[in-house]
This record gives C-alpha cells, sequence and structure tokens, in this order.
C-alpha cells in the first residue's frame, strides 16, 4: 500500500510524524514523504527538518496521502501545483486525509465541498469557505475522507483508518505497539475543556493566523 505525506516548508512536525507512526505499522506499507521538491523540509518550529524523499511525480496516485497542517498553509494552499497533485491524487485514493489546517489544504482542492470536515479549533469558521461543515469532533470520516482535529488527533485518526482498512484488531495492536495510551497532565486538550482565559488567551496571541 503506497502511503504519501505531503510536506512543505512551515509543516508542524507532530502532524507527520504522530500519524507515521501510526502507518508505518500497518501491512505492506510503502510510506513515503513527498513535496514539491525532495530535500530538507524546515519545520514551523524550525528544529527539526524533515526529508521529503520523493517529488510529487514520483507518486502521483497513492493509495493514501495524508495532509498534514501548520500555523500558515495558505502558501500551500494557494499553490497550482501542490493542488493540482491533491485532487489527482483524490481521484484514485483508498483514504484522503487530513490533520489539523491540513484540513483547509484539502479543502482548497475541493475535496471538502459538502462533507462534514474537522481541522484546528482556531480555524474551524474557514472550513465554510470550502462549502464544508465544520465539526468539534476529534475524527470525521466522511466516505473515503478522514479529517482530523489539532496536532495530536492525528495518532487518533490514523488508528481509526488502520481499524476501517484492516480491521480492530490490527489498529489495536499498532496502538498497544506505540503504547498510545495518553494520560495528560492538564484538561486543557480542547476548547471545550480548557479554561476560559486559556481559550481567549490564545484566541488573542493567534488571532493573526486565524482570520
Amino acid at each position: 500500500m503506497n502511503i504519501a505525506i505531503l510536506l512543505y516548508q512551515g509543516v508542524t512536525a507532530l502532524d507527520a510524524i504522530g500519524p507515521y507512526e501510526v502507518l508505518a505499522s500497518m501491512p505492506e506499507a510503502n510510506i513515503q514523504f513527498v513535496a514539491k521538491e525532495p530535500g530538507v523540509i524546515t519545520t514551523h518550529a524550525g528544529v527539526p527538518g524533515l526529508h521529503a524523499n520523493l517529488a510529487f511525480s514520483d507518486m502521483p496516485e497513492p493509495d493514501i496521502f495524508l495532509l498534514p497542517g501548520g500555523p500558515d498553509v495558505s502558501h500551500v494552499a494557494e499553490d497550482e501545483e501542490t493542488i493540482a497533485w491533491i485532487q489527482h491524487a483524490h481521484k484514485t485514493s483508498t483514504w484522503s486525509t487530513s490533520v489539523c489546517t491540513g484540513a483547509l489544504i484539502l479543502g482548497a482542492a475541493g475535496v471538502l465541498d459538502g462533507l462534514s470536515a474537522t481541522t484546528h479549533w482556531m480555524f474551524h469558521d474557514a472550513l465554510k469557505d470550502f462549502g464544508a461543515t465544520p465539526t468539534l469532533q476529534r475524527v470525521v470520516r466522511e466516505g473515503k475522507v478522514f479529517t482530523a482535529a489539532g496536532v495530536s488527533s492525528g495518532i487518533d485518526m490514523a488508528l481509526a483508518l488502520a481499524a476501517a482498512e484492516y480491521g480492530d484488531d490490527i489498529a489495536q495492536e499498532i496502538q498497544l505497539i506505540i503504547e498510545y495510551d495518553p494520560e495528560p497532565p492538564f484538561n486543557a486538550g480542547s476548547p471545550a475543556k480548557a479554561p476560559k482565559h486559556i481559550i481567549d488567551s490564545l484566541q488573542e496571541k493567534f488571532a493573526h493566523l486565524a482570520h
């Protein structure tokens, strides 16, 4: 099974690497990192750099493709070559997926029109611009399209995808392999749970990105 994870300058590392750890454990997975130009891709935090080993033309029709997010994906969503690759890949893919603001790239390619979808909570309203119905669910499946909420939810999405493709037992084996059993020190992982002053603080800090 050929799996392509898109990389681009400014990508959030965990959006890509979290699902990678799950998907790479699926049976017969051939997982590759693709970009417009192969080479080292700088993440939004600067370090680590991620290596894209293939160009779009090297894997034009993956069985699964994943679009990770980043703080600002506008340069990706507006790139004609990237959007053309996504649109072509979606025509033949078994699963088309995104994590966090990667959903905005998926939306720019026309994949989310008429579907329910999720993304990082700060960017939910932006989904409406692409004809999608935003939902606060952590993972949303609409046919062959999976969208995941912010950053860490990519792991949940990849496990749900593994279950859809290979069954619950395989997905649970992978979950146990990576010992994914989170016990966060705070109950602030979603806007439904976080204290209001924390939400307000983040919205103020990142207002320039969400609008």
